[in-house]
């Protein structure tokens, strides 16, 4: 029985969907600049969510948004001088070349905050209807937070509590301190679309509330996403969402933990990021993956690069086993007892570092049997690679993974004429330039490994930068 955390009853919770059908919504990425490594952190979870859902034979309608137009977003474009369209598109696009780089799978649907204007429009006209929101003398409409019983539900705060200190700015015109806005009446030259209540936009909140219960029904199995999306953005969304609705709008809710440099969360506003393109320039994106599941989904992850040079050297091992069986395809094996111990692993609430320790254990007994019993060796590589793509790992060849590092590498050609160089000389019996050519490519941070196959070669350990 697969058994998740909810961040609503604070504990794990068996996992009971309807029928056969899981319906997950993930708030996705306001597209304003590249996506970071504590965004990548996100999209890798809830992908490794979806496809172990996947695997369990549920049938996944996984729903992860866009942020198309916000505060941010209008700054930037501002700045930069150009159509607010024309900045989020180039970042949308950046943004699904770093997932496919990742290996994270699209999602069944991402739907757009300027798409569904209409749809907004609709849900504020509800709650303003029942008497849940209001609009403002500055034709800014708000929710009345006070309205709705149950607020501070899903993060245990109490309205009393977030009253203290609570200020209105000069320019609101909210009844109450904690009411948050759910359409903003346009600025001069700020994009806006035309309401009921004048030209604007929509806030933050209540986009996720539309599109959600648009795309997936007005109650769902799964909402997730940053751990600093709980308060507010998804306590308002429930409010927002069942005041409009009268139903209860998710069933489980799930948070990702932030990454962290020296202790402190990694972020676009403290200034202490790295985005992905940075890292990949670097690393293989398959060790970035690997660094971020080998922590639980739930903890904190410290990012170094010591962190993902063990993430690459612990790849470096499965790719290595894996060189005898490239053309091995991957095969369910239920009844091993690798695959129950990796499948009990995922069901305690995806408990990562768990399923990658069976994966190891069974690299471990690969190696043993490869020259012994290469039919058996080639059952546990076909395993490896099936329980390894649940988790999005080993999608690569292992001349792929091993001969490269980051996407600023090496010339593979100048480093196969090397070894060719080399070849002739050993078949010539010239081992002084044999031992020269093999010194030329070791500092080069190139391994050779002489079998009776031939001459193969990898990437070595050293991960200074050039």
């Amino acid at each position: 029985m697969l058994q998740i955390y909810n961040s609503w009853s604070q504990k794990k919770e068996a996992f009971k969907p309807n029928e056969n059908q899981v319906r997950m919504y993930v708030c996705g990425m306001t597209v304003y600049d590249y996506c970071h490594v504590g965004h990548a952190r996100v999209m890798i979870a809830f992908d490794m969510v979806s496809r172990f859902l996947t695997a369990l034979g549920f049938n996944v309608q996984y729903v992860r948004n866009i942020t198309d137009i916000d505060d941010k977003i209008i700054k930037r474009a501002n700045e930069l001088g150009e159509p607010f369209q024309a900045l989020t598109e180039r970042f949308i696009q950046a943004m699904h070349e770093d997932s496919d780089q990742l290996n994270v799978l699209p999602p069944d649907a991402e739907p757009r905050a300027t798409r569904y204007i209409e749809d907004i429009i609709q849900m504020i006209t509800q709650l303003i209807e029942k008497g849940h929101a209001y609009e403002a003398k500055n034709h800014d409409v708000y929710f009345s937070v006070e309205s709705f019983e149950s607020y501070g539900m899903l993060s245990k705060k109490k309205l009393a509590d977030l009253r203290v200190g609570a200020r209105v700015a000069a320019d609101e015109s909210k009844k109450d301190p904690l009411d948050f806005v759910l359409w903003k009446a346009a600025k001069p030259d700020d994009p806006s679309w035309d309401s009921p209540w004048g030209a604007g936009r929509p806030g933050w909140h209540i986009e996720c509330s539309a599109m959600s219960t648009k795309c997936l029904g007005e109650s769902f199995d799964i909402h997730g996403g940053g751990g600093d999306l709980l308060f507010p953005h998804h306590e308002n969304e429930i409010a927002q969402s069942e005041a409009a609705t009268n139903k209860k709008y998710v069933n489980t809710w799930m948070h990702v933990g932030f990454v962290q440099i020296n202790d402190e969360k990694m972020s676009k506003s403290l200034g202490n990021f790295f985005t992905i393109r940075d890292v990949l320039t670097r690393y293989n994106p398959e060790v970035l993956r690997y660094f971020i599941l080998s922590s639980h989904y739930r903890s904190p992850l410290n990012y170094s690069d010591d962190q993902l040079n063990s993430a690459h050297h612990a790849l470096e091992r499965f790719y290595s086993a894996l060189r005898s069986f490239d053309a091995v395809k991957p095969i369910e094996n239920s009844e091993s007892s690798y695959s129950k111990t990796f499948f009990l692993a995922m069901q305690d609430d995806f408990n990562t570092p768990e399923a990658l320790a069976v994966l190891f254990a069974l690299v471990k007994d690969l190696n043993k049997l490869i020259g012994q019993d290469d039919m058996k060796a080639r059952q546990l590589a076909s395993e490896l690679k099936y329980l390894a793509s649940i988790l999005g790992l080993l999608y690569q060849t292992p001349e792929q993974f091993l001969q490269t590092r980051g996407q600023a590498d090496i010339d593979v050609s100048a480093i196969e004429a090397l070894i060719l160089k080399r070849e002739t000389a050993r078949a010539d019996k010239d081992w002084a330039l044999a031992d020269d050519v093999r010194k030329q490519l070791s500092d080069m941070n190139i391994v050779l490994e002489d079998s009776q196959e031939g001459t193969k070669w990898r990437r070595g350990n050293s991960f200074e930068t050039e």
